[in-house]
């Protein structure tokens, strides 16, 4: 029907390219290019129009058409040619090839983006880095760089070449940035392991600061980390590994070493069940013994990476920690913690059948591993087996106070104990490390610094548990964070600076960041409420979470979950969460144990006992004689640190500029050449990139204060423009060099560039000199008539200014004629209220003159005469009021306060004696009354025959008006029922409006969950249930559609 082509909504591709065949009332029906894909029916909101030929654009704004499709479909093409950054304005979109690209990163690459602007060459994330750093020089500010994205979309890679950047832009690194490069080797062998959708993933988060002098050299750095992924250590999911060093070790380290530390095979170590296979390269893999392989590797061979190689990282981790100034006895010391974890993990637990308390002992196979393990940690082995198989307590009750009681441990019990030691001395051998590292890039006059966040992504699995719980909380405040910064402060600085640009609209996920962290009730809370508690539960805190937030959009019961595997979840058992980037399960049975993973007493005073240096001093930070637990009420959660460490580094960014590089996971096989475009979509979608995108089709990305472009180009002008006022240069610049006026717009402070307009400006400034002459020129001719329009406007300006004078003349006479008023009635207001109060007593006075004259003559005479003084005290008081102009306002109250002192005594005395006449009288009235009685019955039977008739005709007049009322009301009621029938319609239309836009709403938060869904139950092959709802269908009287021939469909029913 219709040739154009458009984007479809895909579920597997994204979106496909297609032509409009029918137009349906609701639908459209549309026919792929591609043979091989059916018919479908599209809502006019999920078609885009389509360039005609392949887009292939450094900048996403650069499209002829800026919507999704177009931008995920350039990503696409550009991937397939190896070109896997763009940009959407200055946020840069990196797409992880799973390859090495030849020369993209090299040395020579890195310094062709030295010092270059953002749209002069490809994109890249050398550019970004440059970005920072002259930012950094200009703005006279620190800077960030955040590095967001799901796990396997190169957030660890991108981090690595940024740093590099940072570290070297025109030389060999120095001693300090190589230590800082060094970091990276080391951090990533203890923190990352492989993950079935990333083989390089890092298990924890870093923020690694570059700091600089005033000159913009490297002075030193620091790494901040967060929330590393305990449990790892101990338990792994199928084909996933444990951290890097445990493989490392078992394939690099030498024969002496791996004699000394009782090394063997991966498969012989429990806590490396999940996956026993080695990164190796081919060269490196016949340099491993067989003897060092697990039988999975040696039937199934090795694994493979373009960055990872065990046997090779184990040289290049020992090098790193030597050039930290490490000695060989201290890395020595170092790889023998670690691999007490792996011997550790080793001892096993049976049920001891002589103790009759239930109690557990080591079994037989496992005694060796405990020699091993005490040995490797410096401790007797016998004190060891004491510290797992039991506990010691203290008493409060039931006896002596303070009685230490040893309870012995069950099989699971001392499991637990096992692995928590595991956990604690990783941990802890972790956080050494970093120490060293910041030890050893010390900065002491440091003035700005750029910071490279490198967090974990938005994770779901199959099980999502406290990990991934902390991991999404972190991502929903980055996201929170990016649309503040990104979204709402640009359209804060377009209305600042009087730019006409629409106002987007995303959605704010403040929502799910208060139901985690509100102080009252949020999930964080309610965990460490719990974990206080006597016997702490996980079905309790569940069920309170469930209570807390009952009716939250947000919240819901596991069975809530488009995935089949999380509706077998009872209520009680965990919560689904509809985060920004879709609804995620949480299994609550171990959060309460991972929020507070501590020793108990017993080991933790073992270790702080330990001959082993380096592990005494890792177990000894705290203060000495200090107990080492000090109870559940005083404990501080892993939770609510990580909140704290999170809200500190948000503060951080928040006071720096910052930059942002959107990593994009392609395909979940993590092999090249392979682009999932729901996939890819999805992650653009929760990004935020496409209200980026959307902001940039209105948006001036590029902008410049009128004083530093001024100084940019002051070198290359001749003398007449180098005179010129800032403003006044750019104004006459941007004019003359006839640049398309859409392409530029001048604020209030700055002067705004479309996306890429910027470069070009710049380019034309950098010109040779012959057409830099041409240029001064065009400013002149600019200039000349730039003046001659503005006397012509100055002249029509002088004569408003003479019309708008005398106007103004005239406002002022008024103006001063009202406040010359004011002022005088200001200066006599008190005098005047003073003399109107007085007056009032006056009134009053008569009052009581009249009064005085019902009694008789004698009393009558001598209270007219006191009336008669009162009267001359006004008198008196109003002349002095009159004749004084600066009496105060207490004196005329003390004046008055007299007066009616007066007045109230002179008024008392008439009352008492007009009450005693009046006695007198009453008694002579009741005389009289007696006399009456009888002329009185003969009146009453006169009267009472009037009533009648008088009664009589007031009936028929009460009845003509009741029903006269009575139609009136019935005419009222009739009025009422009419308008509330109009307002309760208005308000039935007001509410379906309402309802309709919430549905909408929440179909595309339905439909994102279901995307999620999808992807997850093809990753773990599970199964979704239902399919996204669509949308309701109605009526829609007139749908206009827009495409690229700028000619519209119009729908009518």
């Amino acid at each position: 029907m219709d040739s154009t082509l458009i984007w479809a909504r895909d579920i597997q591709d994204g979106y496909v390219q297609g032509r409009i065949t029918e137009i349906g009332s609701t639908e459209y029906e549309v026919q792929p290019l591609n043979s091989k894909l059916p018919k479908r029916n599209c809502m006019p909101e999920d078609i885009f129009p389509s360039c005609e030929l392949p887009s292939d654009h450094d900048d996403n704004c650069e499209l002829l058409f800026l919507n999704e499709a177009t931008l995920l479909d350039n990503i696409r093409n550009r991937y397939y040619k190896d070109k896997i950054y763009t940009y959407v304005a200055h946020i840069l979109i990196a797409v992880n090839p799973y390859k090495e690209i030849n020369g993209l990163y090299s040395q020579e690459t890195l310094k062709r983006y030295s010092g270059r602007s953002i749209g002069e060459l490809p994109p890249h994330v050398y550019a970004i880095a440059d970005k920072a750093i002259r930012d950094m020089r200009v703005l006279k500010m620190s800077q960030s760089i955040i590095v967001s994205g799901e796990s396997g979309a190169g957030k660890t890679e991108s981090t690595k070449y940024l740093l590099k950047f940072l570290c070297d832009t025109s030389a060999a690194a120095g001693p300090i940035e190589q230590k800082i490069l060094d970091a990276n080797p080391i951090l990533e062998a203890f923190g990352n392991a492989k993950t079935t959708r990333n083989n390089n993933s890092s298990r924890f988060g870093k923020f690694i600061e570059v700091h600089y002098d005033r000159r913009c050299q490297v002075v030193g750095g620091h790494i901040s980390h967060y929330l590393l992924e305990k449990s790892r250590i101990c338990t792994q999911s199928p084909d996933e590994r444990n951290y890097h060093v445990f493989y490392l070790l078992c394939a690099g380290a030498p024969p002496a070493l791996r004699e000394k530390l009782g090394l063997t095979r991966p498969d012989d170590y429990r806590y490396l069940a999940g996956c026993t296979q080695y990164f190796t390269r081919p060269q490196t893999e016949a340099r491993v013994p067989e003897a060092y392989k697990s039988r999975v590797h040696q039937t199934k061979g090795p694994l493979r990476d373009p960055v990872l190689d065990d046997f090779e990282d184990f040289r290049q981790l020992d090098e790193a920690l030597g050039r930290l100034g490490l000695s060989e006895t201290e890395r020595v010391q170092i790889y023998s913690l670690v691999a007490a974890v792996l011997h550790l993990g080793n001892i096993r637990f049976e049920e001891n059948p002589e103790d009759t308390k239930g109690g557990c002992r080591i079994t037989n196979d496992s005694e060796a591993s405990l020699i091993v393990t005490a040995r490797l940690i410096g401790l007797d082995a016998s004190e060891l087996r004491q510290a797992l198989m039991s506990r010691v307590m203290t008493s409060k009750g039931g006896g002596v106070k303070g009685t230490v009681i040893m309870v012995l441990l069950k099989v699971h019990e001392a499991n637990n104990a096992r692995d928590a030691l595991a956990k604690a001395l990783y941990s802890k051998l972790f956080d050494h490390i970093v120490r060293l590292i910041n030890q050893n890039i010390p900065f002491q006059a440091s003035s700005y610094y750029i910071g490279v966040l490198d967090i974990a992504g938005f994770e779901y699995f199959t099980v999502n548990s406290f990990e991934q719980f902390c991991i999404n909380y972190c991502n929903e405040k980055l996201q929170k964070f990016f649309n503040d910064n990104i979204l709402a402060a640009e359209q804060v600085l377009y209305a600042r600076e009087g730019l006409n640009v629409r106002e987007i609209k995303y959605t704010d996920n403040q929502d799910i960041i208060d139901l985690i962290e509100a102080k009252a009730n949020g999930i964080f809370n309610l965990l460490d409420e719990e974990s206080k508690l006597p016997r702490p539960s996980y079905s309790h805190f569940t069920s309170e979470v469930h209570s807390a937030w009952n009716g939250h959009y947000r919240l819901s019961l596991p069975r809530a979950s488009r995935l089949k595997t999380h509706r077998s979840l009872r209520d009680d058992e965990g919560f689904l969460i509809r985060h920004f980037a879709g609804a995620v399960c949480y299994n609550t049975n171990q959060f309460i144990e991972k929020n507070n993973d501590a020793l108990h007493a017993s080991l933790e005073g073992l270790v702080q006992e330990s001959e082993n240096a380096l592990l005494n001093a890792l177990f000894s930070a705290g203060k000495p004689g200090s107990p080492p637990n000090v109870g559940k009420l005083s404990f501080i959660s892993v939770g609510s640190k990580f909140k704290s460490q999170l809200s500190e580094l948000l503060e951080k960014l928040r006071n720096n500029g910052t930059n942002f590089i959107r990593c994009i996971k392609p395909n979940n096989r993590m092999t090249d050449h392979s682009f999932e475009g729901g996939l890819a979509l999805a992650q653009l979608k929760y990004s935020g990139t496409n209200s980026v995108l959307e902001l940039m089709e209105y948006g001036y990305p590029s902008r410049v204060p009128f004083t530093e472009l001024y100084n940019m180009y002051s070198n290359y002008l001749p003398p007449e423009l180098a005179r010129l006022q800032p403003r006044t240069f750019c104004e006459a610049m941007l004019h003359s060099l006839q640049l398309n006026s859409n392409d530029f717009k001048f604020g209030i402070t700055k002067v705004f560039f479309r996306p890429g307009k910027f470069v070009e400006f710049d380019r034309i400034m950098r010109s040779d000199p012959e057409n830099l002459k041409s240029i001064v020129a065009k400013v002149k001719r600019w200039m000349v008539r730039s003046r001659w329009t503005k006397s012509i406007r100055a002249t029509l300006c002088a004569i408003k200014i003479k019309n708008r004078i005398i106007y103004r003349n005239k406002c002022i006479v008024l103006l001063q004629k009202t406040i010359r008023g004011y002022l005088v009635r200001k200066q006599h207001l008190v005098r005047l209220r003073g003399i109107g109060k007085v007056k009032a007593i006056e009134a009053n006075l008569s009052k009581m003159h009249n009064i005085a004259g019902q009694l008789r003559s004698a009393d009558r005479d001598n209270m007219q005469e006191r009336i008669r003084t009162v009267q001359t005290l006004i008198e008196q008081a109003i002349a002095m009021i009159r004749a004084n102009p600066n009496i105060s306002g207490a004196t005329i109250d003390q004046q008055y306060d007299n007066i009616m002192r007066r007045f109230d005594e002179d008024m008392k005395l008439i009352n008492v004696k007009l009450q005693e006449q009046r006695n007198a009288e009453e008694q002579e009235r009741l005389n009289k009354i007696k006399q009456a009685l009888e002329a009185e019955q003969r009146r009453k039977e006169e009267e009472e025959r009037r009533q009648r008739e008088e009664e009589e005709t007031r009936k028929k007049k009460a009845e003509m008006e009741a029903r006269r009322k009575e139609e009136e009301l019935r005419r009222i009621r009739q009025e009422d029922e009419d308008r509330k029938a109009a307002l309760a319609l208005q308000a039935q239309l007001e509410k379906e409006a309402q309802e309709d836009i919430q549905y909408r709403q929440q179909l595309e938060q339905e439909r994102r969950d279901h995307e999620l869904a999808v992807r997850l139950a093809q990753e773990s092959n599970g199964q979704v249930e239902e399919s996204p709802p669509s949308l309701r269908k109605y009526d829609y009287p007139l749908i206009c559609f827009p495409f690229h021939s700028q000619h519209h469909i119009i729908l009518t029913n």
